[in-house]
């Protein structure tokens, strides 16, 4: 039911509704692509600059990669689409239980 396609019956507005949500597709795509890029190369002259500490360049590589990879999941992996809360939720449920694993060993190892 979630993958029905629009049909009104007229074949002309098919296919300029379908165009228009390619384009809007394909903008996202593009915009999110690009802030990727420099976002990645923000993370490059982060750690080319002297002036940073590591104190400061590892979290702040750590806070791009997960940034780049919300958009990953969101733009590239169309996971903000209709019909993708079931893998959605399984992603995250995972990520949630493996969060809280590292968070266990880390406390079991610093104390």
């Amino acid at each position: 039911m979630t993958n029905q396609q629009l049909n009104s019956g007229n074949p002309s507005v098919d296919i300029e509704y379908r165009r228009r949500k390619n384009a809007e597709e394909m903008r996202y795509q593009v915009i999110s692509f690009s802030l990727m890029i420099f976002l990645t190369l923000v993370a490059f002259a982060s750690v080319a600059m002297k002036d940073f500490t590591a104190w400061f360049t590892m979290p702040f590589i750590l806070l791009l990669a997960v940034v780049q990879v919300i958009f990953q999941l969101f733009y590239f992996m169309h996971m903000s689409h209709k019909g993708h809360e079931a893998p959605t939720l399984f992603l995250f449920s995972g990520l949630f239980v493996g969060l809280t694993g590292i968070l266990a060993f880390l406390t079991i190892v610093w104390w």
